[in-house]
């Protein structure tokens, strides 16, 4: 008995406990974009610190990184933005898209001004 509950156990241990592939809990109902499809950049921001996520909604900034915002969640007090970032050297690596704190970056080059108001959809929070 002891063995089987073990080797239950240890399969579930090795399972991947990733978030990939699966929908996640929507941050907000709402977003500012610069259009209708969220495609234009609002802004260009500067990281002001190194920023790790907690699932794969968000997305990991370096201190110093610039990061193009394409949309500002709203209901929670525009605590979370929504952009990309890209490897200091062109190239290196795939751009990453997600979201990620407005409290850890600074605005640096407006771009746009986020007047349309857009849903956002399951596809906004989902992890691939």
């Amino acid at each position: 008995m002891h063995c089987k509950l073990w080797l239950a156990l240890s399969v579930c241990l090795l399972l991947p406990t990733s978030d990939a592939g699966r929908q996640m809990p929507k941050l907000s109902a709402k977003k500012l974009c610069a259009d209708s499809e969220c495609s234009h950049p609002i802004l260009i921001a500067r990281a002001l610190q190194d920023y790790y996520p907690g699932d794969c909604r968000f997305i990991p900034i370096r201190q110093g990184q610039l990061i193009y915002v394409y949309a500002m969640l709203k209901d929670r007090g525009n605590l979370f933005w929504a952009g990309s970032v890209q490897d200091t050297y062109y190239g290196q690596q795939e751009a990453r898209i997600g979201h990620f704190p407005s409290s850890v970056v600074e605005e640096t080059h407006p771009l746009m001004p986020a007047t349309t108001e857009v849903k956002t959809t399951k596809w906004d929070f989902y992890c691939n």
